[in-house]
């Protein structure tokens, strides 16, 4: 077994020894990625013994253990947290030291894993940590993709997309498990046949079948031996390849693990996205029948001894999959099959927006997953009979189908294969009871609870903002770092002009890091004594990015017509990726250059105003953003956004709320009070209020207000742009949809709520209290504590100690 090393000298010889062993060069001869390869592989070893113990306890005392099934795991860089979460970074970086190794160089030679998208990868990711950091067994499992969303650049003020090779260095985390690999069968025909014992047997002839085969990467908790698997799997030609045509089969099975989210606009794209789903459903499954039965005798009990949690609708094939393998491999009947099912699966919901709760043809279906289909086909049909005979509810029979219109309806199909249903945020929960599954929550309330999501303190303040954490560490000791909640003893302090310097202090010091960024990534220079006024998120018409950048508009209208008026110094900072067939949204990121472009440029404006656009927005780029934001924009429609989490990692690193009462910013204005947040605008009641009387006219407001007039009017002006037409799809978006995410009904409200924002920044010892009662009550939103409650309330699983 490969020995761990415990101390600087132990790390240098061991370091020293595999640089030559691997690539036959002294340590000065070896290139900087060789030793970026080989620390990485030493930290992957070193945990080996960990995982491997892990592993051995689990099966030893028979404990329970949570698969994660998500489309995407956003993990960012590894090695830092790595490091710490070990306990050997100041060990590994003086050992580099004296090699004259700066460890933040190799640091920086780490890509992004390009494993997601978003806030759901990015959750994904967090509750693995807290998962192994709370000594809980919790795996992930996900596809190995190839290349990340896209690589952004923005070129002639516009978002240009280029592949995320993520793995051009490969992946120093993983360990290939080939031995593990699983064949995925897809389209074909259905042969039936009765047995001698009178018994349906049922044999799917595949027209494809696809290897899958599992990258482990370890999951490493902070202080703790306990070490959880993100299992990635990826495809590759099988043995036998069924279709003649071996160049079509060969780009089938590369199409599958190229990126996250292929479009699905067209037909393939459509069929492109179901293969992903059941590709990483029908795997990872496999692998849990197959290690559950080395030890134990039979699936009786798999769902005393497995939870699956299904990351939104995209993993809900894992349904009718496990139905299949039940009864058509280990000839369960339907009833005891359906039992352990429904007892096995639990699903969360992501979202309100009916275009996200996925819908697929059911001939889609039927020709990728014949088998599949049917037994979809047969939850359909007894869940129609159980609303007839059991729960006496035909009534609702069409607002719950999991068939209709030609569909299958995937969020349904979860509900009712599902023994836990919850949403991730307070009034999330509330919109789903109340609204989207009303009918649902009728006959089955037991079902639906609420799981306010989490962020993971670790990597969000610990390891990304070491001068905050300094600053909390003497202030209040050390025990928040394992116990999040314990930032609430900071509330003690908050008063203390002597800590409120010091933390403006600390936000400078972060500010003057992103600023250098910003000047050698963009050659923009921002005023680090500025509001640093920052939107992060991914481009979408209800995000409310539009709303935003109409407010700029409207205070450089002002500035240029009027000479008097004046703004305190404002950095506006923009980070988002438009999907690739989004153009409303990459027309809103054009918008945002070209508005920068003319702002940043004008002598009488720039002193007062900078417009920054960032791009290729990542993990590692919200990490030196989140925490040098002194305002946080959380602007969403009311009811539109489930959650968010962007606004928990500015909440805990000091920066003030600008934002409606929509998603999990609720939650936070009620533990901070309204006086340490600025909310704005139409509640979700409001907004539906609305849309159910039919009363908004955005022609009403447009005319009767010449300010908001002048800004839209300034989209097809040519003021930004000497190509008039360039913004007329925005424009027509907002104006001719009746501004159906509510724009300028908000946007009064917005702007004096900026204006608010202003005043009470120049009152620093005002600002800094705030600040720090955000951070004092961020606790609450560790991804901790949504673990915890999982853990409890759905999963039922104990913490481990591995010896």
């Amino acid at each position: 077994m490969k020995k761990k090393f415990q101390t600087k000298e132990e790390f240098k010889t061991e370091f020293e020894r595999r640089i030559i062993e691997k690539y036959g060069r002294s340590i000065e001869q070896a290139h900087k990625t060789e030793k970026y390869m080989v620390l990485g592989e030493m930290i992957r070893d070193y945990v080996g013994v960990n995982w491997k113990e892990t592993k051995e306890t689990v099966a030893g005392n028979g404990e329970k253990q949570m698969y994660y099934f998500s489309m995407e795991f956003l993990i960012g860089r590894l090695l830092t947290s790595n490091l710490m979460n070990l306990g050997i970074y100041d060990i590994v970086k003086e050992g580099l030291q004296d090699f004259h190794i700066d460890i933040n160089e190799i640091e920086d030679l780490e890509s992004d894993a390009g494993l997601g998208n978003g806030g759901l990868g990015r959750l994904a990711a967090c509750f693995l940590d807290s998962l192994a950091s709370l000594n809980l067994v919790g795996h992930g499992n996900c596809i190995r993709y190839e290349y990340g969303l896209f690589r952004q650049r923005i070129e002639n003020h516009e978002q240009t997309e280029y592949p995320d090779m993520w793995l051009k260095l490969g992946n120093v985390w993983e360990v290939r498990k080939p031995k593990h690999a699983i064949e995925v069968k897809f389209g074909g025909h259905i042969e039936m046949y009765m047995d001698e014992h009178g018994k349906t047997k049922v044999n799917h002839m595949p027209e494809q079948v696809i290897r899958a085969v599992p990258y482990d990467v370890p999951v490493i908790g902070r202080d703790t031996k306990v070490t959880n698997t993100l299992r990635l799997w990826s495809a590759e030609a099988a043995d036998s390849v069924i279709n003649n045509d071996f160049a079509s089969y060969m780009d089938d099975v590369k199409a599958i693990c190229m990126n996250v989210y292929p479009d699905d606009s067209t037909e393939k794209g459509k069929l492109l996205r179901i293969k992903q789903e059941y590709f990483f459903v029908a795997a990872g499954l496999a692998q849990i029948i197959k290690a559950h039965l080395r030890v134990y005798p039979s699936l009786d009990n798999l769902a005393e001894k497995v939870c699956i949690q299904l990351n939104d609708t995209h993993p809900v094939l894992a349904i009718p999959e496990l139905m299949r393998i039940l009864m058509d491999d280990y000839a369960y009947e339907w009833d005891d099959a359906w039992n352990i099912v429904t007892n096995v699966i639990s699903y969360t919901n992501h979202t309100v927006l009916a275009e996200a709760l996925e819908k697929w043809p059911i001939s889609y279906i039927q020709q990728l997953l014949p088998r599949v289909y049917m037994i979809i086909e047969e939850i359909h049909r007894r869940f129609e009979f159980a609303l007839d005979h059991q729960y006496n509810r035909p009534d609702i029979k069409y607002s719950v189908a999991i068939l209709k219109e030609g569909q299958v309806h995937m969020a349904n199909l979860a509900i009712v294969g599902s023994h836990h249903v919850n949403g991730v945020a307070g009034l999330h929960t509330e919109i789903l009871k109340n609204d989207v599954f009303k009918s649902f929550y009728e006959i089955m309330p037991e079902k639906f609870s609420n799981k306010t999501n989490g962020i993971t303190h670790r990597r969000w303040l610990l390891y990304s903002n070491p001068q905050l954490t300094h600053l909390l560490d003497e202030t209040i000791g050390k025990d928040y770092q394992t116990h999040p909640e314990q930032l609430e003893k900071l509330m003690a302090h908050v008063d203390d002009p002597m800590l409120q310097a010091k933390f403006m202090d600390v936000k400078r010091q972060r500010k003057q890091i992103l600023a250098d960024y910003i000047k050698e990534t963009l050659q923009i220079e921002v005023d680090v004594n500025s509001i640093f006024d920052v939107q992060a998120k991914r481009l979408h018409a209800y995000k409310r990015q539009l709303l935003n950048v109409l407010h700029i508009i409207y205070l450089y209208q002002k500035m240029k017509k009027d000479p008097n008026f004046r703004i305190y110094p404002r950095t506006f900072i923009f980070a988002a990726k438009a999907a690739p067939a989004y153009t409303f949204a990459k027309q809103v990121i054009k918008l945002i250059n070209c508005i920068a472009d003319v702002v940043n440029n004008d002598p009488q404006i720039a002193p007062y105003m900078k417009v920054v656009f960032i791009p290729n927005y990542g993990v590692s780029i919200a990490e030196i953003l989140m925490n040098a934001a002194d305002v946080s924009e959380q602007i969403s429609t009311a009811g539109k956004e489930a959650s968010g989490t962007g606004n928990m990692k500015f909440m805990m690193n000091g920066a003030i709320t600008l934002g409606t009462l929509d998603g999990a910013n609720v939650e936070i204005v009620e533990r901070v009070g309204y006086e340490n947040a600025e909310i704005f605008g139409l509640r979700a009641d409001d907004v539906a209020l609305l849309k159910r009387e039919n009363v908004y006219s955005v022609w009403n407001v447009y005319n009767r207000d010449p300010e908001i007039k002048a800004v839209v009017e300034a989209l097809i002006d040519g003021t930004f742009s000497p190509e008039k037409e360039d913004f007329r799809l925005v424009y027509n978006e907002l104006m001719f949809k009746n501004d159906e995410y509510l724009l300028l009904a908000d946007f009064d409200a917005y702007k004096h709520a900026q204006t608010r924002v202003q005043e009470r920044y120049q009152d620093k010892a005002g600002w800094a209290k705030m600040c720090l009662i955000n951070i004092a009550k961020s606790g609450f939103f560790s991804s901790d504590r949504t673990i915890k409650q999982y853990a409890d309330e759905i999963w039922n699983i104990q913490p481990i100690e591995v010896k």
